[in-house]
């Protein structure tokens, strides 16, 4: 499954939850479609794909995406999540309340001075020195970097080698698994705010030029042209 799959399926997921919540039975894939913005001919072919019941006369019943969905994204067990770097970033996403809505749950916070954090959440901060034994007893398998980019690094194989498997990194650097007994199974995903704000400067200005008549560079056509 590709990124932008994965998150189609996030974004149905959480509407289904709000119309099951509104007292719906069933939908249609022009009301899912509609509402995250892609055709209904796409919502048919996602669920198509992962072989979802449903059809475009009936419509899909609400409950068996929603289990189904959960199965595929991991829902129906226990998501949790341990954070290493407890400074701004890390103890804001611990004090975060929306993760639980999605079946997420922040279990703890590690870092190489945990006496020195303020920590205002109910989530306890251990030292690195017990990242592992605490991976290994609650069978973690997805954790969050949010340390400087010195420390990045040396975090990620840290975390490898204690068994985590997904590892979200909010590090101002980019990090993958480069090393020659890099497990398999690894993925790594990071995120740069700063690229992602500049990403949707330009998106803001490319706009803006268009609707003055204006021609803006590397604008997606002719970047798509030029590749």
């Amino acid at each position: 499954m590709n990124k932008d799959f994965i998150l189609r399926l996030t974004k149905y997921k959480r509407l289904l939850y709000k119309l099951k919540a509104l007292g719906f039975e069933r939908v249609f894939s022009n009301n899912l479609g509609d509402a995250i913005g892609v055709t209904p001919a796409l919502v048919r072919k996602d669920f198509s794909t992962l072989s979802l019941p449903g059809n475009k006369r009936g419509g899909y019943h609400i409950d068996t995406l929603i289990e189904r969905l959960d199965k595929i994204l991991g829902r129906d067990k226990p998501q949790k999540v341990v954070i290493v770097g407890c400074g701004r970033i890390g103890t804001a996403l611990m004090e975060y309340s929306g993760f639980h809505s999605d079946g997420i749950e922040i279990v703890a916070g590690f870092d190489a001075h945990p006496e020195t954090v303020n920590n205002t959440s109910e989530i306890t901060i251990y030292g690195m020195d017990q990242l592992d034994s605490f991976v290994q007893e609650h069978d973690i398998k997805v954790g969050i970097i949010a340390v400087p980019d010195t420390e990045a690094s040396k975090v990620l194989d840290r975390m490898i080698d204690a068994g985590i498997r997904g590892i979200l990194n909010f590090a101002p650097v980019e990090l993958k698994c480069t090393r020659s007994d890099c497990p398999y199974s690894v993925t790594v995903h990071n995120v740069n705010i700063a690229l992602e704000l500049e990403h949707l400067f330009y998106q803001v200005n490319s706009k803006e030029a268009e609707a003055e008549g204006e021609e803006f560079p590397l604008t997606a056509d002719s970047d798509t042209q030029n590749s």
